[in-house]
């Protein structure tokens, strides 16, 4: 939209890495001379790191629009956590060796008879790893082995690492002391300077026909500086915006003021949601504003504690009770037996009377002790 409003032939300011843009800023070209070193070396490791965003990829495509590919064999990898056996494979298919059913040893030795293969024709191999830092140390340590490989004296691949700057951390884990030792030159990529901004919107627009309209004010530049921190695919995103800002709004020179309110816009895009009506809605809907509402609840009244007073009359009641039941047991079990002694009394009496048999001793003592 924005490239048809300000008569542009394309987009400026893509995300997607792209060499045609390259600009030469003093933190790229410092990194472009040592991996011309590297090349003019023909040996060991040559490793770049950056944050995401600094153009890593993009000094890669412009380095490798710069060789002569009639003299470099170049083979190019992106590491996703590759493991060693898996990026043995890949070094294979770079170099056109089918690897299928091939122990590891196989696979090295095919990669050998490969590199060979390449310096006869007159050409040296270039090993280039993007994000380098997601890679195990064995699979490190591999690249290390495959350094290794000569030809009468001659290296026969040399390797190019690109990542993050834990990368740098990485590299410095005891086990790859032998690694180290082969890095001939390491470079950090930095952010752009405030000073390189302008030149670098310029160059970006010079490059789809910009015939200069849109301009930015310093005070602007300032702004995109300091919100992209100097990373240049942050400053493409923010310029593109602005730029769509200004079609819409019919800008031709961008001042400060735009860039902010493009910026509120941007850091809007990733705001979290908020759970609370906002000033703005508070305002024009006053009626709507949450009001705390105050809700009587029935309380539980607990019971009253027993006092010190009723306790040992309690305890007394029920010594008291359990006394009585025990005095009952046992008038009821004299009963019972007073009951069987007035019964055989009476048996023995009518037996008497009946029989006229005198009573024998224990059943007249038995007779005594029921009358007592």
């Amino acid at each position: 939209m924005y490239d048809d409003h300000y008569g542009l032939s394309g987009r400026p300011f893509q995300l997607t890495p792209d060499p045609d843009f390259w600009f030469d800023t003093a933190t790229h070209r410092k990194a472009m001379a040592y991996l011309g070193y590297g090349l003019s070396q023909g040996e060991g490791f040559v490793v770049i790191t950056g944050e995401p965003g600094t153009g890593k990829t993009t000094l890669m495509g412009h380095l490798l629009a710069e060789i002569d590919r009639e003299r470099l064999n170049v083979l190019k990898l992106v590491s996703t956590q590759i493991a060693a056996d898996d990026l043995l494979r890949m070094v294979c298919a770079g170099l056109d060796i089918d690897s299928v059913g091939m122990s590891k040893a196989e696979m090295l030795s095919a990669i050998e008879r490969g590199l060979h293969t390449v310096a006869r024709s007159g050409r040296r191999t270039l090993l280039i790893v993007d994000e380098a830092q997601a890679l195990p140390i064995d699979s490190l340590e591999e690249l290390r082995m495959l350094s290794n490989f000569q030809a009468g004296g001659y290296p026969l691949l040399q390797i190019f690492l690109m990542g993050q700057p834990e990368f740098r951390q990485t590299l410095s884990d005891q086990r790859l002391e032998q690694l180290r030792q082969r890095v001939i030159a390491m470079h950090h990529l930095a952010p752009i300077d405030t000073d390189e901004v302008e030149p670098y919107l310029i160059h970006r627009l010079s490059c789809v026909g910009w015939r200069g309209k849109p301009r930015f004010t310093n005070d602007a530049i300032s702004s995109m500086h300091r919100w992209s921190g100097g990373v240049p695919r942050r400053l493409n995103q923010l310029a593109s915006r602005v730029m769509l800002f200004g079609a819409i709004e019919r800008i031709d020179t961008f001042s400060g003021h735009d860039v902010a309110a493009v910026i509120a816009d941007l850091d809007s895009d990733t705001a979290p949601l908020r759970a609370v009506p906002t000033r703005a809605f508070e305002e024009r809907f006053p009626e709507r504003e949450a009001k705390p509402v105050a809700v009587d609840l029935p309380r539980a009244t607990p019971e009253p504690a027993p006092s010190a007073a009723t306790i040992p009359e309690r305890l007394e009641r029920r010594i008291g009770d359990a006394a009585l039941n025990r005095r009952i047991g046992e008038l009821e079990q004299q009963l019972q037996q007073q009951d069987a002694a007035l019964r055989r009394v009476l048996t023995l009496l009518v037996d008497w009377v009946e029989t006229g048999a005198t009573p024998s001793r224990p059943d007249i003592a038995s007779l005594h002790g029921t009358a007592a």
